[in-house]
């Protein structure tokens, strides 16, 4: 039976949420990535760094990483730019030094002031910044500055919990200008594509943890998904998911791409069954479980199986096939199914 990893011939990974967490390393991360032994891009939303710091970073890990592998959406937003502002322009950068370094090997004239009639605002995350360069980037494009950011990321992972992200500190100028910004990140799919393009992968595999960037910007790519469950999007989101949201594949972590392809797959997993008791009210029953099953010992893995048998009845529902599905409650019948949605983060 084929693996997750054999079926594909590169993973397109996410960073936060899927290898790291802040500074910490995801646990089983590098170990299944070094077995699935898969060409890899690291595509990250993260505008605040530059792709050789990124690899520093993944290189402390264990990883053997070049700049190269790294693509980050200060890039992304780089390339769109050059599409609809002219090189040569004035520019003011709401982002990190390596956000501004790209904007000026790109050709562009950076400014700090809105007085200096700045063609355009590149914004990306940076942690130092302050109300005042936030304000003087709002005067800019509500005096006609071309809005563009890195992404639109309301949150940004760490290992104390959510901080404040990209997308949060767009929706402020949006919100002060009435203008909204052209995003160049996930889940927009050049990244994807681009990141393919480097490897000459023909059939990559996208994987994250978060349904609206990740496997948003995977699917819209055109690419096969796969969501690992040690992130941001919990089982209970990926079970309302949208269509354009669903994950192709699910994995506890990064150890589920050496597992059979099947096992990741929305379908009844490890003995479990699916029904609506009340489809009305959005109450689903989980009931079964195979002992025998050795992903049963693993909280976290039976997790995923339940899940995985609960997406195939909920996707598949005519409710389901047509968008988002409100799921009220998930109940279960039997201890097996029991403990596997225990292990659920909702």
């Amino acid at each position: 039976m084929a693996s997750v990893a054999s079926s594909y011939d590169a993973a397109l990974l996410d960073l936060d949420g899927t290898i790291y967490e802040g500074g910490a390393a995801i646990p089983n991360a590098l170990e299944g990535l070094t077995e699935a032994a898969l060409p890899m891009v690291f595509i990250t939303n993260n505008a605040s760094r530059a792709p050789q710091t990124v690899a520093d970073q993944l290189n402390g890990l264990g990883y053997d990483v070049h700049a190269d592998d790294v693509m980050t959406s200060a890039q992304a937003a780089i390339e769109m730019a050059a599409e609809i502002i002219e090189p040569g322009s004035n520019v003011f950068v709401l982002g990190a030094e390596s956000f501004k370094q790209l904007a000026r090997e790109a050709g562009y004239n950076l400014v700090d002031s809105a007085d200096d009639n700045p063609a355009a605002v590149f914004q990306g995350l940076n942690r130092e910044m302050t109300w005042k360069q936030m304000s003087e980037a709002a005067l800019a494009v509500s005096r006609g500055a071309r809005f563009l950011v890195s992404n639109l990321d309301t949150t940004l992972p760490s290992e104390r919990g959510f901080l404040v992200g990209n997308g949060s500190v767009a929706a402020a100028i949006s919100t002060t200008t009435g203008v909204a910004p052209l995003s160049a990140g996930k889940p927009k799919p050049p990244m994807f594509i681009k990141a393919a393009e480097r490897v000459g992968a023909k059939n990559p595999l996208a994987i994250g943890d978060r349904l609206d960037t990740d496997i948003a910007g995977g699917n819209a790519a055109k690419m096969d998904t796969f969501m690992v469950g040690t992130g941001v999007s919990t089982h209970m989101d990926v079970i309302a998911a949208p269509p354009e949201h669903r994950p192709t594949l699910i994995g506890a972590d990064m150890t589920a791409l050496n597992r059979e392809l099947d096992q990741a797959r929305p379908a009844p997993q490890a003995g479990f069954t699916a029904r609506y008791d009340d489809a009305e009210a959005g109450v689903i029953v989980l009931s079964g479980g195979d002992s025998e099953d050795p992903r049963l010992a693993n909280p976290a893995e039976a997790a995923v199986a339940a899940l995985l048998t609960v997406a195939d009845v909920v996707w598949n529902s005519e409710v389901g096939r047509a968008g988002a599905v409100e799921v009220a409650q998930v109940r279960a019948e039997g201890p097996a199914a029991a403990a596997a949605l225990a292990a659920w983060r909702k």
